[in-house]
Order: C-alpha cells, then sequence, then structure tokens
C-alpha cells in the first residue's frame, strides 16, 4: 500500500528528512515526538513538500520520483488530508466546507445547496442538526467529523491524519479512535495517521513506524 522513501535537506537549521519504508498493511501509523519530522512526511505524500530526491508511491500508483522526475501535484494525487488544527474555512457553513472540494470554478458551494455526496456524508457522521451552522458555534468532536466528511466527500486514494486527536480530551479521542477504526474497516480506504499517542497507535495502526530526528527507528506490524 506505502512505499515511501523521502529525502529532504532544510536550508534553516540541520535538519534533514531521510525516511524509507514499505508496508501492505492499510491502516499504518507514524509514531513519534514533536519534532520527529512526522508532519513533513505527510506533507511530502500529499504534495504539499517537494523532497529533494526519493520516490512515493501509494496502492501502486507513483506519486513521486525523482529519478523520472514525476510529481503529481496535490490535486492529482487525490488524496484526503486531514489538518491538525482540521482548517474548516470560517465563513462557510457545516454543508459548504463539506462540499467544498466537489465545486468548480472560483464560487463556493451555496447555503443550502444539497450535494448528494454531502448529504451522504452528513448522515454518515450524524451532522445533518448543525448542517447549517459555522465552525465557532461547533465542539471539538464536530469540527473533526465535518474536516473527515470534507475529506472523504471528494473520493479519495487515501486518507491523510495529522494528530486527529490531539485538540481533544481523553473521553472523546477514545470515542473518536473507535469511530475513525470502524469507518476505516468499513470503506477499506488506506489510511496513514501520524501521531505522538502511542495509544493511538495501538489501536488504529496494523502496522507503526517510529521516526525520531527525520529518520526511522523501528518498524513493527
Amino acid at each position: 500500500m506505502f512505499q515511501i522513501e523521502i529525502q529532504k535537506q532544510f536550508a534553516a537549521g540541520d535538519f534533514r528528512l531521510d525516511i524509507s519504508f514499505h508496508s501492505k498493511a492499510q491502516r499504518l501509523v507514524l509514531l513519534g515526538p514533536s519534532g520527529a519530522g512526522k508532519s513533513l512526511t505527510l506533507k511530502a505524500i500529499a504534495g504539499l513538500l517537494q523532497p529533494d530526491a526519493g520516490r512515493i508511491a501509494l496502492a501502486g500508483q507513483v506519486l513521486y520520483d525523482h529519478a523520472r522526475q514525476l510529481n503529481q501535484t496535490p490535486q492529482q494525487r487525490q488524496l484526503g488530508y486531514l489538518f491538525q488544527d482540521y482548517a474548516l474555512f470560517p465563513h462557510l457553513n457545516v454543508r459548504q466546507n463539506i462540499g467544498f472540494a466537489l465545486t468548480r470554478g472560483p464560487g463556493n458551494p451555496g447555503k443550502q445547496q444539497e450535494l448528494p455526496q454531502v448529504q451522504h456524508w452528513l448522515a454518515r457522521f450524524e451532522l445533518q442538526p448543525c448542517a447549517g451552522l459555522y465552525p465557532h458555534q461547533l465542539s471539538g468532536g464536530q469540527k473533526q467529523r465535518v474536516a473527515l466528511a470534507r475529506a472523504l466527500a471528494g473520493v479519495p486514494r487515501a486518507l491523510l491524519l495529522d494528530e486527529p486527536f490531539a485538540a481533544l480530551d481523553a473521553g472523546l479521542r477514545q470515542s473518536l479512535r473507535e469511530e475513525l477504526l470502524q469507518l476505516q474497516i468499513q470503506t477499506q480506504l488506506p489510511m496513514l495517521l501520524i501521531t505522538h499517542d502511542a495509544s493511538d497507535a495501538a489501536m488504529l495502526g496494523q502496522a507503526v513506524i517510529e521516526l525520531d530526528q527525520g529518520e526511522v527507528r523501528s518498524i513493527c506490524s
């Protein structure tokens, strides 16, 4: 499922990203402390950061290959990306946020526009009662569900999650771990999650890659 080889030297400071691993797991967790290179690795996979060298392939599809001068854009990669802060648009309601990736052209989805894909994910995450609300009116768990619904609405090739439970209290973290696990099992969508929390890795990782200081320290599957 995941074939990742990334080399990147950063001009500011001495940090170097030198990541290499292959895994057939559908649920892969990158585990490590802050500054280990987890988010940088995720951004490189998503196409938000260009490596100096290496190769990135997901489910048999090559996304980046330095030797072949191949570098797909983030849009071409068709990956659902869940940011740590959820990155919801504050001026769009829940329905509009979920439907944002489905619209063509410069306009945002209409406030009352009922796209079938949006209706499906509103129902799947039990968000119908707050479809007309704005991000500042939502709880932390609701914000995460909206961000996850938006990532899934575009029918991605895989799902990338950046510390998805970091801003939540312990009880809600456990509930949403279970929900995410069931979602992945039902959809069979390849998922790569990064976290510093070993509990996330224990529950969600079919394989766990431990990173530290920009390198792979261990692989457990």
